[in-house]
């Protein structure tokens, strides 16, 4: 009986250790939110050097932004269509745009890195639906210059602080 209530008292300690230690995480992405999303700059008129268009969001799209901390915009450059996401808060909400393909009954398969004008590395991939290529890559920026060529990884320094918000998320998806 001992051992027991031993063993227990270990696991609701560890518990609140745990709970205790991710708390200022969760007040810090809420407060960032908040600070940001009021702040939000307006969208780019251009791209990599191209005016940008406006688009309506798909219906699937839309859906997405509800619950989003910050805003989601769809443009074209005349050749290419990018998707951008402002992001005010460390979020899981903010996924690799490969899933949004698989989602919309695209096969992926991962291709090389490649630089955008500004010399980031951006994660690529070749996305295949009904005999039709799109060639789409993604990177994600902070306010400081740093950039991520996955959210992975941009997850994890947003939500530790390495990173300071508000980011920017930009995928740019062509005919391949």
């Amino acid at each position: 009986m001992g051992a027991m209530r031993l063993r227990l008292d270990i696991g609701a300690f560890l518990a609140v250790v745990v709970v205790a230690g991710l708390a200022p995480l969760v007040g810090t992405a809420h407060e960032q939110a908040r600070l940001t999303e009021k702040d939000f700059p307006g969208w780019p008129t251009q791209y990599e050097g191209r005016a940008l268009t406006p688009l309506p969001l798909t219906d699937r799209e839309a859906g997405f932004v509800r619950g989003f901390p910050g805003k989601v915009g769809r443009f074209s450059d005349g050749r290419r269509e990018i998707i951008i996401r402002f992001v005010s808060a460390p979020t899981r909400l903010l996924h690799p745009s490969a899933d949004c393909f698989r989602g919309a009954g695209f096969s992926v398969k991962p291709i090389a890195v490649r630089r955008d004008a500004a010399g980031a590395p951006m994660g690529c991939f070749r996305a295949t639906r009904a005999g039709n290529d799109v060639i789409a890559c993604e990177v994600i920026r902070d306010s400081h210059g740093e950039s991520w060529p996955d959210v992975s990884a941009w997850y994890w320094n947003a939500l530790f602080g390495v990173s300071a918000g508000p980011w920017w998320s930009f995928v740019v998806a062509e005919v391949g």
